[in-house]
Order: structure tokens, then C-alpha cells, then sequence
């Protein structure tokens, strides 16, 4: 397979804080179109590997580039190249929807047209149109989801950074939100999301496993269950934190 193929390669990266190892020499890549998982309990290094990976902050050792750029050199093309979505939702709550896409564009350097242009299609494709002009604030959980997923979509990213982005919403809001990560995956969008609910786990293509720092675990879904003899990845993610034997 082409290096070009990948949109995120990671080599030996490693990030201290004084003597704490926060990640601990982790190694994978990510190919274009993929669903890729990333996922530990609380505290395992998921949070500051992907600040890495965003550009956000520098690691100690190793390497890795993102959409091609390297995250010592170029992270502020990695930072324009990437759409990222947070479980809290960057949103101004007395903006409308609209307002918000809008303010967000202008952020992104957008053109008046672009924004216009964009505006409307991201209205349609995330069945916005509706609450456009509904304040950001009296809409419910699901659909600032769907708003936020939009903000982060709005410079035409091929990478998207979804930081646990169902945590809180409903499970019709859940279902409804991966039928758009797997729309997005089918345009050849990469897509890296973190997420709590091990059933999300299933729909990815891979997924990895953090614990202290490493990744301890990097496979599908059905391997993982295979490996582990699991029915599903709730008792593999189970099994590997508590360190039981395969």
C-alpha cells in the first residue's frame, strides 16, 4: 500500500510531563476513509494523543504527520487541514444555528459566497434547515450534536476529530449521528472518534486500545472479539483493562 493512502501515520510519538509518560511509544496509521476507534478508560493518554495529532501541542519524541503535514513543522496546515468536534460542543449559545455556521466560516477564512454556499449545504445534508433560525441555546442535545458536526465540517476537512461526540445524547441521536459518520466515510472522509460506548466500538473499522500511556490493543472489531473470545467489545474492552489473559 502507497504511504499517500494514509492520512494519519504515527511512529514511536511519545509525550512527557516531567517524569510522567502520558503516551508511551505508540505506533499505527490510519487510512483514508476509515473509521478508526481510539479507545481507554479515563486518564489512559486517548486526550493527549490527539492533541498531538491536531496540532495542539508538541510531543516529546517519535514522529507522525496528518494529512500529509508533520506535527512538529506544520501544525498549523494540520490545524486548517482537520475538522475537530468536542463532547462539549464549541457553540455560542445566542447565536442561531445559522449565525453560528456563519461566524465559524468566517473563522475558517471563508469567502461572504463560500459561507452562503456552504450555509446551505451543510442546512441540507445534516437536516438543519428547519431550526436555522432557531437560537443555538433552546435547541435540544441531538441536534447541537448535529450542529457542532457541522461547524467542524465546514472547511471541507478530509480528517474529522470527534472527541467522544455522543456523550450525553439520546441513543436515537447516537444511531442517527453514526449513519453521518458512516455518509462521511463513504465520500472518503477519515474519520478518528473516541467514544465510552463500547457498541460504537463495533461500527468502527479498527479500533485501538489505550491503557497507561500504550496502545495495548489495534485491530477490527471481529478480531478483537475473536482474539478475546467476546460476543461483543464490551467484554474485550473488559477483558484487556483488567488485564486478563486472551
Amino acid at each position: 500500500m502507497s504511504e499517500n493512502s494514509y492520512t494519519v501515520e504515527v511512529h514511536n510519538l511519545t509525550k512527557k510531563f516531567g517524569s510522567f509518560i502520558a503516551v508511551d511509544n505508540i505506533s499505527f496509521s490510519v487510512q483514508k476513509g476509515e473509521i478508526f476507534g481510539f479507545l481507554g478508560a479515563n486518564g489512559a493518554g486517548k486526550t493527549t494523543a490527539i492533541r498531538m495529532l491536531c496540532g495542539l501541542l508538541l510531543p516529546t519524541s517519535g514522529e507522525a504527520t496528518v494529512a500529509g503535514f508533520d506535527v512538529y513543522k506544520k501544525s498549523e496546515k494540520i490545524k486548517s487541514n482537520i475538522g475537530y468536534m468536542s463532547q462539549k460542543f464549541s457553540l455560542y449559545e445566542d447565536l442561531t444555528v445559522r449565525e453560528n455556521i456563519q461566524f465559524y466560516g468566517g473563522i475558517y477564512g471563508l469567502t461572504r459566497k463560500e459561507i452562503a454556499q456552504k450555509t446551505d449545504d451543510l442546512l441540507h445534508y445534516l437536516n438543519l434547515w428547519e431550526q436555522a433560525d432557531q437560537l443555538t441555546s433552546a435547541l435540544p442535545l441531538g441536534w447541537k450534536q448535529r450542529m457542532a458536526l457541522s461547524v467542524a465540517l465546514l472547511h471541507d476537512p478530509q480528517i474529522i476529530f470527534l472527541d467522544e461526540p455522543t456523550s450525553g445524547v439520546d441513543p436515537i441521536s447516537r444511531r442517527n449521528f453514526w449513519k453521518l459518520i458512516y455518509q462521511l466515510s463513504g465520500e472518503g472522509k477519515t474519520v478518528f472518534v473516541t467514544t465510552h460506548y463500547m457498541d460504537e466500538a463495533e461500527y468502527c473499522d479498527r479500533v485501538s486500545i489505550m491503557q497507561e500511556g500504550k496502545i495495548v490493543e489495534l485491530d477490527t472489531p471481529k478480531g478483537l472479539k475473536s482474539h478475546y473470545k467476546a460476543k461483543n467489545m464490551q467484554q474485550v474492552f473488559l477483558n484487556v483493562v483488567n488485564g486478563e489473559s486472551k
